[in-house]
């Protein structure tokens, strides 16, 4: 199964794996900052954006998403490219460093560290917001129209909603109501936490955001202690979501990720 995808810049290639609910015009805020240094393809994960869902006999959950990186990773002939995710997507990042597909991994505010009752949390709060959005879907333009509706609307997400252009919050909206596969990639998801962090050997960041409402920063800790090798840094006045927030803090960290 093919996934749609952006294909842009030169350099050592770069893959980006957009969060659950979202899609690969996330991360446009960084685009033009990190093809000036690498050949970045930013892809939609099956049942999301614009790629379609995997067969009927294909479950949700890590294993799947994690193989069709690898068989995009595999139909564009990139052997071991840098991965770059956020929140599922960083996740994400971690796995196919772990399965010896990436040349280096960097995760901001990654999904899987949970413990005690932040999973739980986590889960109502996505519940919620694609609650949400698939009941406000016929009002979607109006909400996503002025920068004070847009900071209501993805004020969970990010800390500085009002930044993202409303053409980029109504694509997010859509692509959060939308998705065919969210429903059963969330419970999939909640359902895990990240192992065998010292499987990995090749560079590994993790970026958590300092405002992050959605995986609440202290996760960071746990994601040191399971990836003893990992750099950490902290994305400053961000929030979940930190593209819009501050772009190229962004880029600066996947770069100095990926060198």
């Amino acid at each position: 199964m093919s996934l749609n995808h952006h294909r842009g810049g030169s350099g050592e290639p770069l893959v980006l794996i957009h969060g659950i609910g979202s899609r690969w015009q996330v991360w446009n805020p960084v685009l033009p900052i990190l093809e000036r240094e690498r050949e970045v393809i930013a892809l939609d994960l099956p049942g999301f954006g614009a790629s379609p869902l995997p067969p009927h006999d294909v479950p949700a959950g890590l294993e799947s998403l994690r193989d069709s990186v690898i068989g995009l990773l595999d139909e564009l002939g990139l052997e071991r490219p840098h991965i770059a995710g956020n929140s599922l997507g960083g996740w994400l990042s971690l796995e196919v460093a772990k399965a010896g597909r990436a040349a280096s991994a960097t995760a901001l505010s990654p999904a899987g560290f949970w413990t005690g009752l932040d999973g739980l949390y986590s889960r109502v709060v996505l519940f919620m917001a694609v609650r949400s959005s698939r009941l406000s879907r016929p009002y979607a333009e109006w909400l996503t129209a002025s920068p004070a509706r847009r900071r209501l609307a993805f004020r969970q997400f990010m800390n500085r909603p009002e930044l993202m252009p409303a053409e980029d919050a109504l694509l997010q909206t859509r692509g959060l109501s939308d998705a065919p596969w969210f429903d059963a990639t969330l419970k999939a998801m909640i359902a895990r936490r990240f192992q065998h962090g010292e499987q990995i050997d090749v560079p590994v960041t993790i970026a958590w955001a300092e405002l992050d409402r959605i995986l609440p920063p202290h996760q960071a800790l746990w994601a040191a202690h399971l990836i003893p090798s990992a750099r950490s840094s902290t994305l400053y006045g961000c929030g979940h979501v930190p593209t819009y927030d501050d772009p190229e803090q962004v880029a600066n960290a996947i770069l100095e990720g990926s060198a």
